[in-house]
């Protein structure tokens, strides 16, 4: 952010805070104000909002995108939100945060809940649309599904053509192996390779 700043980098920040480091909380990991006094301090300028408001993240980042171009400078967006689901598969997020609170975030206060409790007070959604959209994609996925399966398999060929003008010994040594296996198991690949 630094050098971006002191560069008049046209670019943007999108920090998206979720009041977490892995499974730290944030008041745990920095003293302040979150993210956003950062890009204050580095002379940016940068702006807080609900990342869990998909109006309010669009109108952000449309307005620091035309501040970026029109005025050659870098912009921090901070993002405030919750991560529902656990940092990474060695992560179990129970364990620092209660399942009440994870399971109101995820039924009651997530972005797309919120978004679609808009559209149905403006009249703009409702179940009976839902409905229906979902029965038209089922069907036409089904129909992709019941094309796709039809044509026949790739030759296994183009797994290793047009990756390099010549093959390098890596490759070579892959193709044998996999002519090895082909041929120990024949009944699970096309004949045509």
């Amino acid at each position: 952010m630094n050098f971006a700043a002191t560069l008049k980098a046209p670019c943007l920040f999108f920090c998206r805070n979720n009041g977490y480091a892995i499974s730290t909380p944030v008041t745990d990991q920095y003293a302040g104000d979150g993210i956003l006094p950062r890009g204050v301090a580095y002379g940016m300028p940068s702006i807080r909002i609900d990342g869990n408001d998909l109006l309010a993240v669009h109108e952000a980042t449309t307005e620091a995108r035309r501040m970026a171009l029109e005025e050659q400078t870098p912009v921090l967006i901070e993002a405030m939100t919750y991560r529902v689901g656990h940092h990474s598969t060695s992560d179990d997020s129970t364990r620092y945060r209660g399942t009440d609170e994870i399971q109101d975030w995820s039924k009651n206060r997530n972005p797309v809940t919120r978004f679609r409790h808009y559209l149905e007070r403006k009249g703009w959604w409702d179940e009976a649309q839902e409905e229906a959209i979902q029965a038209k994609e089922r069907a036409d996925v089904l129909t992709a599904l019941t094309t796709a399966e039809q044509k026949e398999k790739p030759s296994v060929d183009d797994l290793f053509q047009d990756v390099y003008d010549t093959p390098t010994p890596n490759l070579e040594r892959q193709w044998s192996e996999l002519q090895e296996h082909i041929a120990k198991y024949p009944e699970h690949y096309n004949s045509a390779h």
